[in-house]
């Protein structure tokens, strides 16, 4: 399996392009639009997109994709906020391209894409129907746990109780992970157990 990380260019979210047979891809926040073009230079179809929320920095190429016959997926808890008021105030109205979703995600539920088995963990705080997903030693953390830090709380449906217990959900899963966060820079589920200075173990 392969992972490429893409660095936003202005204002947007790290995307991350998944693949296990150098053809077909699955992406993880598709941030803006060019991931569509990320991943033909990397000659792979993206058949595939997870969002582990609907803010406007992690969805902005959503819509790219699904045009192109991507299946776009998310936690059951998020689809009804992606278009609604609320989030677009956030970023003061700004259109979010249209798309739909091709299926929700509970808890806990295990399911493979492109060969990639996946496992969705929810994550509320940050948003309410936020996700985490875990493949192989790697969780893909959206905007729940940063490299010393942790999501913001203050958007609409957010929760700052939900989102520490969200985190030690993280916490108390077996062993090390990678954590590939959706902005700055990576981090390990180790590092952040002894030294994340907003939730500890």
């Amino acid at each position: 399996m392969t992972i490429y990380k893409i660095l936003p260019v202005g204002f947007a979210a790290n995307s991350y392009i998944i693949t296990s047979d150098d053809k077909t891809c699955v992406v993880i926040d598709p941030a803006q639009p060019r991931i569509s073009e990320e991943c033909k230079k990397r000659g792979l179809t993206p058949e595939y997109a997870l969002l582990t929320h609907c803010h406007y920095d992690h969805i902005g190429g959503a819509g790219a994709l699904y045009n192109e016959g991507c299946k776009i997926l998310c936690g059951e808890a998020e689809e009804p906020y992606i278009f609604s008021e609320d989030n677009r105030a956030i970023f003061h109205g700004i259109t979010i391209p249209p798309f739909e979703i091709y299926k929700t995600i509970k808890d806990g539920e295990q399911f493979t894409l492109c060969g990639i088995p996946f496992r969705a963990i929810a994550t509320p705080g940050h948003t309410a129907g936020g996700m985490c997903y875990v493949t192989g030693d790697t969780i893909f953390s959206g905007d729940t746990l940063f490299c010393r830090s942790v999501g913001r709380t203050d958007f609409p449906t957010g929760s700052y109780p939900a989102l520490v217990q969200s985190i030690k959900k993280l916490y108390a899963l077996d062993g090390d992970y990678k954590v590939l966060c959706g902005h700055d820079r990576d981090t390990t589920l180790n590092e952040e157990r002894t030294l994340n200075p907003y939730v500890k173990q």
